[in-house]
């Protein structure tokens, strides 16, 4: 049957990978891709440091291809390397290292959030990593430790899109298993709309389009045809301006002359009823001690003396109706 065509040819790459993932552990090999064509089976290896997977004139290179031709069964392979830019960013990578240190017996917790900073300083859309087993040390139970950043999708075809590795450590404690996933900064999700891009483009289609070149240079003639019509207007105008300029001055020795003028008024208005007010209040002065004065003089001197002759002539009354 078919079915178990593809069943072996999925086997054999299972396999394939755990042989190169033994040799080239140290190059920091990550996952290969098989591209088969009539005359040649291409094999392309990702590796974060591709100077070790090649080796020495291409030692390395040579011995891979004829034990992979031998034990595999496979027809005329060509081996290429493909070097990781940024390992960092690369699931199987990061995962690798985190095993590394962590059975060297560096602290997990550590470990775990070097990893996710780093991931998220190299530009990453999201991380999670899951790590499960013995984390609690010796004698304690199992548990679970969970780390999120950013955005993760998990339901869908679009978990394709995702880049995923597990991987388990095995310290002196017990055994931890690690899962990361990563969103890589250049991954687009279908779903995913930014709102700045579709306001940029309706404010470039509502922009008024660019005339072509053609009728900006049929137009030039014309421009320079009213150009010259328009030029003497522009000397009169001109010419009107510097007469402006020169009247100017003119006009604004005027305007000094008329505040000092001004001035000079409103002192003499200020002078004139000061000396009115000297001259009325000396007058005024005098018609009034004339008044008072005679007034002073006459009043005393006519009350006594008649006071004086009703004193006698009362007395001599009162005299001579006591005698009666």
């Amino acid at each position: 049957m078919i079915e178990r065509t593809f069943i072996e040819q999925g086997m054999k790459k299972i396999q394939l990978e755990q042989y190169l993932k033994k040799n080239l552990d140290k190059a920091g090999f990550t996952g290969l891709h098989i591209v088969k064509t009539p005359l040649v089976t291409r094999i392309v290896l990702n590796v974060a440091r591709p100077g070790l997977a090649i080796g020495k004139g291409g030692q390395n290179i040579r011995m891979l291809t004829e034990e992979i031709r031998t034990k595999f069964n496979v027809d005329n392979p060509q081996i290429e390397i493909q070097d990781i830019k940024n390992p960092t960013l690369d699931a199987r990578a990061t995962v690798d290292k985190m095993v590394e240190l962590v059975e060297r017996g560096f602290n997990w917790k550590s470990v775990v959030f070097r990893t996710t900073r780093n991931i998220t300083e190299a530009g990453a859309q999201g991380v999670e990593l899951v790590l499960k087993g013995k984390l609690s040390g010796k004698g304690g139970r199992k548990r679970k430790h969970r780390v999120i950043q950013g955005y993760m999708k998990k339901v869908g075809d679009q978990v394709k899109l995702v880049d995923t590795a597990k991987a388990s450590a095995y310290p002196k404690a017990g055994a931890i298993g690690i899962t990361l996933s990563i969103i890589r900064p250049d991954v687009v999700f279908p779903d995913k709309i930014n709102i700045k891009e579709i306001l940029d483009r309706r404010e470039e289609a509502l922009k008024p389009k660019e005339e072509p070149e053609e009728a900006k240079a049929e137009e030039k003639p014309a421009e320079k045809a009213e150009a010259k019509k328009e030029a003497p207007a522009k000397e009169e105008k001109k010419e009107a301006g510097k007469k402006a300029l020169e009247k100017e001055p003119k006009k604004a020795e005027k305007k000094k002359e008329k505040p000092a003028k001004k001035a000079e008024k409103k002192e003499t208005k200020a002078e004139k009823p000061a000396e009115k007010k000297a001259e009325k209040k000396p007058v005024k002065e005098e018609k009034k001690a004339e008044k008072k004065e005679p007034k002073k003089a006459e009043k005393p001197t006519e009350k006594k003396t008649e006071k004086k002759k009703e004193k006698p002539a009362k007395k001599a009354e009162k005299k001579a109706e006591e005698k009666k």
